[in-house]
């Protein structure tokens, strides 16, 4: 490619980044309550608010929203079902839905990014979190982890539990459901299943499989792993590097023997795919 074309095409992506956003539409698929929501008409709702995230997740700072609760929108929608946030990426993260309802604690907001008021890039050359963006106030309170902070969001779905959807991540089923491996599946389910598979089970497109062709419990030190999942700059750095750490008050350290346990187990369980 000749500098010509090269500037020309940096010139291109630059004019494409700069131009001004359009407004557009999230889709809910819950069931016989399901609807299209146009940003024009989200900024609108009689429950939009400014909110200010303390800490953001994606931008690493204090951030403030137009935001309407996302209980308000899930219409039809019960505690114990489940739901999918997917990006326009693919990114797809699996949440119960009895966080996303609670009005106590920590509390779930869809940000809405206005046309008129773009939101900044999440990184140089890249784009913003918009045009929605599933944001909580007070998540501590919640232990809720970055994967259920979904940006870019297209559309939210009622599925099936991810157990009826993917039987090749279930724990030996003569186990009880109060045993430490089941506990370790629920987080896994919480923590990992937007970007790993397992088993080649699940919707992630972006990490890798976590057990096909070996589990990280198998070529991991028990003590490195949770260092890993702790903090996985600590133990490899590239510029690309996507997974995020999960502190303490995220993934209390209790939590992520559970979560190990899981793995371990699941080594001894491989479904190839």
């Amino acid at each position: 490619m000749d500098g010509d074309h090269l500037k020309a095409l940096t010139l291109f992506g630059a004019l494409l980044l700069s131009m001004p956003l359009s407004a557009a539409q999230l889709n809910l698929e819950l069931g016989a309550s399901s609807r299209t929501w146009q940003t024009e008409q989200l900024l609108k709702h009689p429950q939009v608010q400014t909110i200010t995230i303390t800490n953001d997740v994606s931008y690493k700072r204090d951030m403030s929203y137009r935001a309407v609760p996302l209980a308000a929108l899930l219409t039809g929608i019960k505690p114990d079902d489940h739901l999918q946030a997917v990006a326009l990426d693919g990114f797809a993260a699996e949440l119960a839905a009895a966080p996303l309802l609670d009005t106590q604690g920590a509390r779930a907001w869809l940000a809405i990014e206005d046309p008129a008021k773009p939101w900044p890039p999440l990184s140089e050359g890249k784009h913003s979190a918009g045009p929605f963006y599933l944001v909580w106030t007070d998540p501590q309170a919640g232990n809720i982890s970055p994967e259920q902070w979904p940006f870019e969001v297209a559309s939210i779905k009622r599925m099936a539990p991810v157990a009826e959807r993917f039987p090749a991540l279930l724990p030996d089923p003569a186990l009880k459901a109060d045993n430490p491996v089941n506990k370790g599946f629920a987080l896994f389910q919480k923590n990992c299943l937007a970007c790993h598979r397992l088993n080649g089970a699940g919707d992630a497109q972006f990490g890798p499989d976590l057990n096909i062709p070996f589990s990280p419990t198998e070529y991991f030190g028990a003590d490195f792993l949770k260092r890993y999942i702790r903090d996985p700059q600590s133990l490899r750095q590239w510029p690309q590097a996507k997974m995020p750490a999960f502190a303490t008050t995220v993934l209390p350290e209790g939590d992520l023997e559970l979560l190990v346990g899981y793995l371990k187990h699941m080594a001894g369980r491989k479904v190839k795919p």
